[in-house]
């Protein structure tokens, strides 16, 4: 098999954005942290896909400003359900295989080594609030 005709596309759109994000959710809700979206958090979806559509755009390509709080928006969430790392490392691996399942390139590279940064930032945080909480 010749690679050249399998090479994927990189990430270069505000609709390759809004494709991985729709994807990488959908897995999300199927896997076993869904329940913080649909249970605890009561996700709405139309509300809620839209930003993280400008999220990483923001992240990405830097065009666009997003003026959300993503941290603050997570406390709440913890405080009835504590999220723990091994809930972000789940978050992390299937943003990951998202994008690897569909892009490849140096944004795509970058989309994941963000998802990174902001794994470890998020399991960090929330674990010493439900530690500051426990006092």
């Amino acid at each position: 098999l010749n690679l050249y005709f399998c090479k994927m596309k990189d990430i270069t759109t505000i609709q390759d954005i809004q494709l991985l994000v729709n994807t990488f959710y959908e897995s999300v809700r199927e896997s076993e942290i869904g329940f913080f979206f649909e249970e605890i958090a009561q996700v709405n979806w139309e509300k809620h896909l839209p930003k993280m559509y400008i999220f990483w755009q923001a992240l990405l390509f830097a065009d666009v400003k997003f003026d959300g709080n993503p941290m603050g928006a997570h406390f709440p969430i913890n405080e009835k359900m504590a999220m723990e790392k091994h809930h972000f490392d789940t978050w992390l691996s299937l943003w990951k295989s998202t994008v690897d399942q569909l892009f490849s390139g140096e944004i795509a590279e970058s989309a994941k080594s963000r998802a990174e940064n902001i794994a470890s930032l998020m399991a960090y945080k929330m674990e010493m609030d439900t530690k500051l909480r426990k006092l």
